[in-house]
């Protein structure tokens, strides 16, 4: 199972190797790139335009943008994201070196999880025989797992703390997991960052999407060992004084 993951900055499983494999007729990457949209639009992810890689900067042109190439490029995306193929080919075709978010909370949710504690909780999940969906790793250091929403709970105070509700520019002071439902989103492969960093499916939009519920087990319990490891690896870089 390790050799489907590989290491967050360098080795590739064997999708992402197909996904990321050299083709010298650019319009042959843009088809495979229009049928992976099309693919996950097909899977019921409603999807929008987003910002793009401009060389180490954001093609959005803002000057410290916090997000670069990573947010939407209309402040209407909730209400434009959409499974239509139609308008998807178009928005494809006319931008082609647009990324992609797909919009959470209305017909899925994303748990969004460090890329160690996700690999393991995948393999965990997988050897236990819980039915997981679609699963993308990104070459910033993070693994989303997409889900079934959750749509409205009866007892909104019981599955919505702030921890996990939360948005893609809050990202770094919630180090576990990040549960992106109603009004967030996150990118959709494949997806280009700074860096020549990608965005890319591990396992793909054909897997149906799984309860929530089902996962968050595991990778609550991979997260909570990840984050003790980091406490106790910043420990003994910085021991105490006596």
């Amino acid at each position: 199972m390790s050799a489907e993951f590989g290491r967050r900055s360098g080795g590739q499983g064997r999708i992402s190797q197909w996904l990321r494999g050299r083709r010298t007729d650019p319009k042959a990457e843009d088809s495979g790139r229009e049928a992976l949209l099309l693919a996950a639009a097909g899977a019921g992810l409603p999807l929008a335009p987003a910002a793009y890689p401009s060389g180490y900067r954001c093609s959005c042109d803002r000057v410290g943008c916090p997000t670069p190439a990573r947010h939407p490029v209309s402040f209407a995306w909730q209400t434009q994201s959409t499974t239509d193929r139609a308008q998807i080919e178009r928005w494809a075709r006319h931008q082609p070196q647009a990324n992609f978010i797909t919009a959470t909370g209305m017909v899925h949710d994303v748990l969004d999880v460090p890329f160690d504690a996700g690999r393991e909780a995948l393999e965990r999940l997988l050897a236990s025989g819980i039915e997981v969906g679609p699963v993308a790793e990104t070459g910033d250091g993070r693994m989303l797992f997409f889900t079934l929403t959750r749509g409205t709970p009866e007892d909104e105070d019981e599955w919505w703390p702030c921890e996990l509700d939360c948005h893609p520019e809050t990202m770094d002071e919630h180090p576990g997991l990040r549960w992106h439902c109603r009004g967030s989103y996150v990118l959709v492969p494949p997806a280009q960052l700074p860096g020549d960093l990608t965005v890319q499916w591990v396992r793909g939009p054909e897997h149906p999407l799984p309860d929530p519920l089902s996962l968050l087990e595991i990778l609550t319990d991979e997260c909570s060992r990840y984050v003790g490891e980091e406490q106790d690896h910043a420990t003994a870089a910085w021991p105490l004084r006596g």
